[in-house]
């Protein structure tokens, strides 16, 4: 499904409130000035609220993205879009995209 294309200065949460940064960018597409996020690479997390083991088995340290652009690539990856998917390490809950640049769209 078509959408905007993920880049390094974009708002992604874990589903406890933590902010996913990505680890890999690709300096060579820049988008509003900041590279674009590739598929290959997993995001670090940051300020998960979820309790560690024996109140929960969190907090998540690391999101890995399942699904990305299907006709647009970046060095040879697929490009992150605000409709990818991903699951976070160790939690396994769904890390989401909420803010992103609205310019350019990817299928």
């Amino acid at each position: 499904m078509p959408g905007p294309v993920l880049h390094f200065g974009c708002t992604v949460l874990c589903a406890h409130a933590g902010q996913a940064t990505p680890t890999v960018t690709s300096p060579r597409v820049l988008l509003g000035g900041q590279p674009a996020a590739t598929l290959g690479a997993p995001w670090t997390i940051a300020g998960c609220t979820m309790p560690p083991p024996n109140a929960g088995n969190g907090p998540c340290v690391t999101a890995t993205w399942l699904v990305g652009s299907t006709r647009v690539l970046c060095g040879g990856q697929p490009l992150l879009l605000m409709s990818s998917t991903s699951t976070c390490v160790p939690t396994g809950t769904p890390a989401t995209p909420t803010v992103a640049q609205t310019r350019v769209i990817a299928q």
